[in-house]
């Protein structure tokens, strides 16, 4: 992804609880609250992240990145591969839970970024995938209300930009802009969740997040106790994989702690992540789809 005002292109994306020196924030003001619900099984989403992480690195269309595809496919309810059109060996995995149209997307990146060399993006690309297929798994669990509307489960290929880029406008987001391409008019709305398991997670709106959207993001993640993790200011505007959904006038927001301070090193690694923050994203967005799916 790529922030608009000025900051540096930016890619790709590793602790858990058991080791608590590096969960733990300095500013205790950034302490990541416990959910009051237990819907969201986040050890669980967090062992997927471990099991990404062994890959190594992921970059699109690589060897790595298409058999870990293979092991993620299953994990989504009728997971099925979508091929990315003019991108050779690019592919999206989609699962859905079926109900009325216009569906609700939940997505993520799940490839890397191909430099620096041995980048296994825990945070950028791994929280994010690991978060998708465990609401997906939490979501199938829960009773379908009646006349539910459909959820769908995107993991995106090719958010990042190949190789030898130096236009991140046109050759990034390259599974995001064929799945829109191929089913804006079946969208309704749209989640990314991209950074969302550090250590001291703040998820300030993204300055093009919609604001409606934004808005009932935050009120539902206040009715399961962890609206501070939703503070009520915006951050900067960010090119990522809800873009596309955007300029086809799908509201859609991206969940992204752009203060990071390990995005795009080598030192983005699971133990900078925290099982409570990665709960609490859970928590809040298997929130926000229940009350968009019996809407």
């Amino acid at each position: 992804m790529l922030a608009v005002n000025g900051f540096p292109l930016i890619g790709g994306r590793g602790g858990d609880d058991a080791a608590p020196a590096p969960q733990r924030a300095a500013d205790p003001a950034a302490q990541v609250p416990a959910a009051r619900v237990d819907r969201f099984d986040a050890p669980r989403a967090f062992r997927l992240i471990r099991t990404q992480v062994a890959v190594g690195q992921r970059p699109a269309g690589s060897r790595r990145l298409r058999a870990l595809a293979e092991r993620l496919r299953p994990q989504l309810p009728d997971g099925r591969f979508e091929s990315v059109p003019r991108h050779p060996g690019l592919r999206n995995v989609v699962g859905v839970l079926p109900g009325r149209r216009p569906a609700v997307v939940v997505g993520a990146h799940y490839d890397t970024e191909a430099r620096p060399r041995g980048f296994v993006g825990a945070n950028d690309s791994a929280a994010g995938t690991a978060g998708v297929i465990e609401l997906a798994r939490a979501l199938r669990a829960l009773p379908r209300p009646p006349d539910a509307r459909e959820v769908r489960f995107v993991l995106f290929d090719g958010e990042e930009e190949p190789p030898g880029s130096t236009d991140f406008f046109a050759d990034a987001l390259r599974g995001s802009k064929a799945y829109v391409a191929a089913h804006a008019r079946e969208v309704g709305a749209m989640i990314l969740l991209d950074y969302v398991a550090n250590a001291g997670l703040r998820l300030p709106r993204e300055q093009t997040s919609n604001r409606e959207l934004w808005g009932r993001m935050r009120a539902a993640a206040a009715r399961v106790g962890v609206q501070a993790v939703f503070p009520a200011r915006t951050q900067t505007a960010i090119l990522d994989d809800h873009t596309p959904f955007l300029e086809r006038s799908i509201p859609a927001i991206d969940l992204i702690d752009f203060s990071y301070r390990y995005k795009d090193t080598l030192r983005d690694t699971v133990d900078k992540l925290s099982v409570r923050s990665l709960d609490a994203v859970g928590e809040s967005v298997l929130e926000l789809v229940r009350e968009l799916r019996a809407g």
